[in-house]
């Protein structure tokens, strides 16, 4: 299988590096295709962070690997990778926590095994980076959740959790605070698990879910 790779920008050469070499050692049946994407292809001309060839070759593959990606700061720069993100509509971030044998951590030496997914929207909410000065001392930036890209992240989350075999599944919101934009999140949560009831699920705000797992 052929795969884009793109090396990324500070350490990001380096990891890729290391990552490459762990695949060759797990004889990983992959080839790459190495494409010029980062905030150094950005500062060479190219506003959204990747060459058109690059562009092209990701989506001819459609598989991209990518290193750590440097945002420009400030100037108005969109960030790279949620221009990536947009491109290609890749809505669901989902990051896995679990215990690895031979890692040692608080939880495992208090015995305690760690399994928990985390799902977030990837291209909605702030990362729309809608912003404008409405005077000049006064920044206002503009957050947008629509039912839409609402519903297709939390069926996402949904599918998975049923795949993997998981009972529960909560919802993470600030609707006390946010009551039109995350109180919408949490009605399409509502409506949507009632599609799968053999899963449990419950809400919770983002902060108490925070320190809950400390």
């Amino acid at each position: 299988m052929r795969i884009a790779v793109a090396k990324g920008d500070g350490i990001g050469p380096e990891i890729m590096e290391a990552v490459l070499r762990i695949f060759e050692a797990n004889k990983t049946p992959l080839e790459y295709e190495f494409v010029d994407m980062g905030k150094w292809v950005f500062d060479k001309g190219f506003s959204n962070g990747m060459t058109p060839e690059a562009k092209q070759t990701i989506e001819k593959l459609g598989l991209l690997f990518k290193g750590p990606m440097e945002t420009p700061k400030g100037k108005g720069v969109k960030s790279i990778n949620v221009t990536a993100r947009k491109t290609w509509n890749t809505y669901a971030n989902k990051r896995a926590f679990q215990s690895l044998h031979g890692v040692d951590t608080v939880f495992s030496k208090a015995g305690i095994p760690i399994d928990i997914t985390v799902v977030r929207e990837n291209i909605e909410d702030t990362y729309g980076g809608i912003e404008h000065m409405l005077t000049p001392d006064v920044a206002l930036s503009r957050r947008f959740i629509t039912r839409p890209g609402s519903m297709q992240v939390i069926r996402y989350a949904f599918e998975m959790a049923r795949r993997k075999g998981y009972t529960k599944l909560a919802c993470g919101h600030k609707a006390n605070i946010m009551k039109l934009t995350d109180g919408l999140f949490l009605e399409t949560f509502q409506e949507i698990a009632k599609e799968y009831p053999d899963i449990q699920t419950e809400s919770l705000l983002v902060d108490a879910a925070a320190m809950n797992s400390l």
